[in-house]
């Protein structure tokens, strides 16, 4: 019998790893968001560092195995509890485009085709072991963020936004996800894509939920880092659908590692600022008693819901329980709706009912909504951008049975946006402060 070389035995090991990284339909880019349309308002064009190709470049860090070398990092789906830096190059459309067309492509109401975008290469620059003290000296980490935080001094916007996707996804989407947010913004705020390992695949969603539940101290260390190596005034964090079973509890375990500080104080240190769960997928109770315990330690916290959101019906049929982007008040005991019901008028937390908003061409069970409809999309750019609260972006509000206060997009909100937009680049808002509006 011939012996087997090592190389020979080794590729078994490799095809598996490469399988595991997932292959997933192509990202496109999203519908423009409402304001933009028709160039009524123009971040790019405000921008004078906007380069002028089809290239977007996004910070990411990941807790995936990495495959290949690291200035052509390939990641996989195979969970880590070391933390990779570096940076994502994406481009939009095929091959080498002119920023004419890009621009109008951005600006459009209606494209006659929606441009792919693609992930080029990703280079990895740093790492941090799971082992390793906040303090340990990490010149390649250091150097990383030298780079980072000189793009941050270099924007209009001084935060850096975490985008966390959710399930049922691989490296490529997330880094494309977070690419379209920095796109949009007009490449005024910084974006840094927090890919998790997701399968990519539907039928291994409960390696998802596995693999999110052992990120979660992956993801307190993360903020923890950026609050120390970061120049952010404000580092935000988006989180996607099961991207909440990542971020809300490791919310609460930043609150539980500092009991003797107050939630002001950590916000403070860690410089916490907007934080949004759009459609989350996490189970409502455990959402709520995330909430509970790390309540005061951000600017704001929105949760994004549509009580029809098919997706997350299917998530709750699943997991036998109401998910926090599809919730069911009469799940609730008394103390959690009076509780939830005084966070929602304090200001500091905000409902934000999607499905009962006035919002065209919605449909009734939408859950990628956050970057799938151009009026949501806007809104989230708002926010993020500006530290606005709901009523200074153009959002309504009404009072539930019990008094819980939700915003809800109204069916003029295009007007209200524009205006809003007018009073915000006026300097009616400080960037460097949270916004705590009172609710009505």
């Amino acid at each position: 019998m011939t012996p087997v070389s090592k190389t020979d035995r080794r590729w078994p090991v490799v095809v598996l790893l490469l399988a595991l990284a997932g292959c997933q339909p192509t990202v496109y880019l999203m519908p423009t968001p409402v304001v933009m349309q028709g160039g009524r308002v123009d971040p790019f064009a405000a921008n004078p560092r906007v380069r002028g190709t089809n290239e977007i470049r996004v910070a990411y860090a990941t807790n995936r195995v990495r495959l290949g070398p690291r200035d052509h990092a390939l990641y996989t789906a195979v969970f880590d509890d070391t933390l990779r830096f570096g940076d994502a190059y994406l481009v939009i459309g095929e091959g080498e485009l002119p920023w004419e067309w890009i621009h109008r492509k951005s600006t459009a109401a209606e494209r006659d085709e929606n441009p792919p975008l693609r992930l080029r290469e990703a280079h990895e620059e740093a790492l941090v072991h799971a082992d390793e003290p906040l303090h340990a000296p990490n010149p390649a980490l250091q150097r990383y963020f030298q780079q980072l935080n000189a793009v941050i001094r270099a924007s209009e916007h001084k935060d850096l936004t975490v985008y966390v996707h959710g399930a049922n996804n691989n490296f490529y989407r997330a880094t494309a996800q977070a690419g379209q947010f920095r796109h949009f913004s007009g490449y005024n705020a910084v974006v840094m894509a927090f890919s998790w390992p997701s399968m990519a695949n539907l039928f291994r969603y409960a390696t998802d939920v596995a693999n999110a539940r052992a990120t979660v101290p992956v993801f307190a260390g993360l903020i923890e880092l950026l609050a120390r190596y970061s120049g952010a005034q404000h580092i935000n964090i988006l989180a996607y659908s099961a991207g909440a079973q990542v971020v809300s509890p490791a919310l609460a375990l930043l609150r539980a590692r500092h009991p003797d500080r107050s939630p002001e104080a950590l916000r403070r240190t860690l410089r916490l600022g907007e934080v949004y769960f759009a459609a989350p997928d996490v189970d409502q109770k455990a959402f709520l008693q995330d909430l509970f315990a790390y309540q005061g330690m951000t600017c704001s916290v929105t949760l994004a819901l549509n009580l029809n959101d098919s997706v997350l019906s299917l998530a709750a049929a699943h997991h036998g329980r109401p998910r926090a982007g599809r919730p069911d008040p009469d799940e609730l005991t008394a103390e959690e709706t009076e509780r939830i019901t005084r966070a929602s008028r304090e200001g500091g937390f905000r409902l934000l009912d999607i499905g009962g908003s006035e919002i065209p061409d919605l449909s009734r069970g939408a859950h990628d909504f956050w970057y799938s409809h151009p009026w949501v999309s806007n809104d989230v750019l708002i926010q993020f951008l500006y530290h606005a609260a709901p009523a200074e972006r153009g959002l309504e509000a009404y009072r539930d049975a019990e008094g819980a206060v939700a915003w809800y997009f109204p069916p003029d909100y295009l007007q209200r946006a524009l205006a809003a937009l007018d009073r915000l680049e006026a300097g009616a808002y400080d960037p460097g402060t949270c916004s705590h509006e009172a609710s009505p």
